[in-house]
């Protein structure tokens, strides 16, 4: 095995040799030991045997990548896709779904544990998803110049004489580290068909015609990004993005889609002529159908807008509320506040169950979204304000609405802002349910609340099989009230 007084120098970075992998750390990251140091190691399991190539190198810790394998772990399986390792959309189809949902809860229980360090209850067992494959119901698809080919690839075809003049174009994943390139694929198995069939046949149009791809470093092309939606009800969205308007070959293209593909319910086009992809200042066009997607999650139904922000496994996200609800231990009483709430999915999903729903989000849009879903579920109990927390929440808006008797919040990765922890202090609600994406960032904030509230149950729930992502929820009481 490996030692740092044996690391051999290349051309690129120091390299270990031959390291026992012994652990998953977390963030898909698995962890080796040499001389006592902590190694941090992407692309291998526990059980391998590998070269590590060291990308930092520090006092006490370094972190780097699988190089070479001298042996395998017992415990991986052959990959399902024939781009993992090359696309970076998932991470772990090298491992048994079993062992997948294993490291997903280790990372909760060590991320809990070392960094909330707050008295914990027994961590429930994950809540597993079924499938495991086609149940993405949002992909985003880009095309570009750049095809990205991995360097073992390219410098056989360098050697044989093989490599192409000129790229054509890809349509595909943007590959990680690459900005510019674009993994071409064949078949995502994250999505159900006909999403690849799909993506396929715009890139195919593209060719035929001679329209250009997108090449985001020159700024110049036509074919950009393609989103596809659907619903667990059937319901498929197609939202194109094109670099400038030609109408001709745009209505063309559309026009294909829709004769080749009747699943499609609703189809837009955007054009984006700036130089990044965002979508928030852009408007979509409705080419056929209604411009939106329904979508239902137990007896309650939510639109769906090319803009808006919902849960990307759709079928998960129904156990995940369910969660949620079951923790608010509601009983038609209580004044329910959602923060971060989004277009309302939560809320909505509890309205049943609590006497009043109270919605705050930042972004304007989604409240919009927020009051026209609940329009929708025909409910008149709720509520929905788009601001922040901290400024909204105030004692006149208390004596309007009600002091909640539950707190929902479902931050982003980054976790709560430290004024909202604050606020949530001040505002001492008897119970708080935390949906988090980042069991780090909310174990972080899981301390500060230590110092009114006591964590008292806590369920992890795989959303994303074969990524390293996952979601916690936990229930927190007012420890004066045990």
């Amino acid at each position: 095995m490996s030692t740092f007084v044996q690391v051999r120098k290349n051309k690129q970075a120091p390299i270990l040799e031959k390291v026992l992998i012994e652990d998953y750390a977390a963030e898909g990251k698995s962890l080796a030991r040499v001389d006592g140091k902590v190694i941090f190691v992407e692309g291998a399991v526990p059980g391998d045997v590998v070269d590590i190539q060291l990308q930092k190198n520090k006092a006490d810790w370094a972190e780097g990548f699988a190089k070479n394998f001298h042996s395998y772990s017992a415990n991986r399986v052959q990959p399902f896709c024939e781009h993992f390792g090359v696309c970076g959309g998932c991470q772990w189809q090298m491992l048994p779904y079993a062992q997948q949902l294993q490291y997903k809860h280790k990372q909760v229980v060590d991320n809990l544990t070392r960094i909330a360090k707050v008295a914990l209850p027994e961590i429930a067992p994950i809540l597993g998803a079924t499938p495991t494959e086609g149940y993405r119901n949002k992909v985003e698809y880009t095309f570009a110049t750049e095809k990205f080919i991995p360097f073992e690839a390219f410098r056989a075809m360098k050697a044989a004489g093989t490599l192409p003049e000129k790229s054509v174009g890809a349509g595909g994943f943007h590959a990680r580290g690459f900005f510019e390139k674009v993994v071409e694929i064949d078949t995502c198995h994250l999505q159900e068909e006909p999403t690849n069939l799909m993506r396929k046949a715009v890139a195919q149009f593209a060719v035929d015609n001679e329209m250009p791809f997108y090449n985001i470093k020159q700024h110049v092309g036509w074919l950009r990004n393609m989103f596809v939606r659907n619903t667990t009800q059937g319901e498929w969205m197609v939202n194109l993005i094109l670099g400038y308007e030609d109408k001709e070959k745009r209505e063309a293209l559309l026009n294909l889609l829709l004769q080749q593909f009747p699943q499609i319910t609703t189809l837009l086009y955007t054009i984006n002529t700036k130089r990044n992809d965002s979508m928030q200042d852009l408007v979509p066009q409705v080419y056929f159908g209604n411009g939106y997607i329904t979508e239902k999650l137990e007896d309650f139904q939510f639109k769906i807008s090319p803009k808006s922000f919902f849960q990307t496994n759709s079928k998960q996200a129904e156990s995940l509320y369910q969660v949620t609800r079951s923790f608010a231990e509601l009983t038609g009483k209580e004044v329910v506040y959602d923060l971060y709430c989004g277009t309302g999915s939560i809320g909505i999903f509890c309205s049943q169950e609590a006497k009043k729903i109270i919605g705050v989000e930042v972004v304007a849009d989604a409240i919009e979204d927020a009051k026209e879903n609940a329009r929708i579920n025909n409910l008149t109990q709720t509520a929905f304000f788009a601001g922040d927390v901290i400024d909204i929440c105030d004692d006149a808006f208390f004596d309007t609405h009600g002091k909640p008797d539950v707190i929902i919040t479902d931050p982003p990765r980054a976790g709560m802002h430290d004024k909202l922890v604050k606020k949530l202090l001040e505002i001492q609600a008897p119970l708080i349910v935390y949906v988090s994406c980042n069991p780090a960032t909310q174990a972080r904030d899981l301390s500060l609340l230590g110092e009114k509230y006591t964590v008292t149950k806590i369920q992890p729930v795989d959303m994303f099989p074969h990524t390293l992502h996952i979601e916690n929820v936990v229930q927190l009481k007012r420890t004066d009230l045990l």
